[in-house]
């Protein structure tokens, strides 16, 4: 799609925006000033300034970049630049998702240690990272994954370009790396550590994969609703039941009525925990794929169970909502947990994309004054 095509799309937000002559495009080589600014290439009267492989708008020349909330998307509390590349790729106007946006806490609880590791990173121009590892029985797994989850991923986009794809192969050759590195210390119960793994990949603004493995999760809110982009692996479920009984493996169940498998760990499915993996527990992901909707999609949270385990999905989105930025949110979020009565690790990342604040949250008030009787798995 061409240039004025673009532009031509984004005189369809608002009135205002197209008041300005952006359909007076003059084209011819660029040149880059000292200050940043692209010289000689006009667009009618909007200056354009380049800045991290970005591109913003400013309609006096000023310097001044036009908000998202000016074209109807962007909500005016969080002030980013359009990502041109992508915008004509897809056709559409399409935000930068700033990696300094992006919100997170990870707080002890009532543990000894914070077994819970997360990991925010750019792995290419275009391609962003985001997860979430709960460790178990140590924090050696999930430190393991927090530094190397990363690189795999890099050596996997060598060979294919899918990004389910790419998941799939990284999370089953960091546990193979994993193994190789425990077993180094002759410690047998180092191989006993086990971590959750929630990843989020976003290329070009718009494609985002998640891959997950154990109950930490992810979810989208969308027009102000929760929309799940995992579930969980645990006894609970079917088909994950009947592998770990066709792999001779045994489920008991604890006080509170959770299933176990042989009796030691609450998810049917994890990197490390290799005492297991003869007992049908593996370290496949699932995976899947959503297109993001800058106009509709507020924000992608991923947390660990000590989150999960007392918010309901719909809750963590309401909750957020009544937040003025990520940062702000994810401290609320991770205290709100513990005040509900969790006593795990509780670890959120909170990912702004194109309709932050712009979808109020519902009528609901939710008040840390709340039960524990009447919060999470118990409600």
């Amino acid at each position: 799609m061409s240039s004025p095509v673009l532009i031509n799309l984004l005189r369809c937000g608002r009135a205002s925006i197209a008041r300005q002559t952006f359909s007076a495009v003059r084209c011819s080589p660029e040149t880059s000033t000292p200050s940043g600014q692209v010289g000689g290439a006009l667009l009618g009267t909007a200056g354009v300034r380049r800045a991290s492989g970005s591109v913003r708008f400013d309609s006096d020349g000023s310097g001044q970049p036009v908000t998202w909330d000016s074209f109807g998307i962007w909500d005016n509390r969080i002030e980013e630049p359009i990502l041109l590349p992508s915008s004509i790729k897809y056709g559409k106007p399409i935000p930068q998702v700033s990696l300094s946006r992006v919100g997170s806490a990870s707080v002890l609880g009532l543990r000894k240690q914070n077994e819970d590791r997360l990991r925010i990173a750019r792995i290419h121009d275009n391609l962003l990272y985001f997860a979430v590892f709960d460790g178990h029985g140590g924090p050696h797994a999930a430190d393991y994954c927090c530094t190397f989850m990363e690189k795999f991923i890099r050596d996997a986009l060598e060979e294919d370009s899918d990004l389910e794809t790419v998941l799939q192969k990284a999370f089953l050759d960091v546990e193979k790396a994993l193994h190789t590195h425990l077993s180094y210390f002759n410690n047998a119960s180092f191989l006993t550590a086990g971590t959750t793994a929630t990843v989020a990949l976003l290329r070009d603004g718009v494609e985002l994969v998640v891959g997950s493995v154990g109950d930490s999760r992810a979810l989208l809110c969308r027009k102000g609703q929760a929309n799940m982009l995992t579930k969980d692996h645990t006894p609970d479920r079917k088909d994950e039941r009947q592998r770990i009984q066709r792999f001779g493996g045994f489920l008991s169940w604890n006080s509170i009525g959770q299933a176990n498998v042989n009796g030691r760990l609450a998810m049917t499915r994890s990197i490390g925990d290799f005492h297991l993996k003869s007992s049908g527990v593996i370290a496949e992901p699932e995976t899947k794929r959503v297109t993001v909707q800058h106009a509709n999609d507020s924000f992608l949270a991923l947390t660990s169970d000590g989150i999960n385990f007392l918010l309901s999905d719909q809750e963590i989105c309401d909750v957020i909502h009544q937040c003025h930025d990520p940062t702000e949110a994810a401290e609320v979020i991770s205290e709100q947990a513990l005040q509900y009565g969790s006593e795990d690790n509780a670890t959120i990342v909170i990912v702004p994309l194109g309709a932050w604040g712009k979808h109020q949250s519902s009528t609901n008030i939710y008040s840390l004054s709340r039960s524990f009787s009447s919060s999470g798995r118990w409600a």
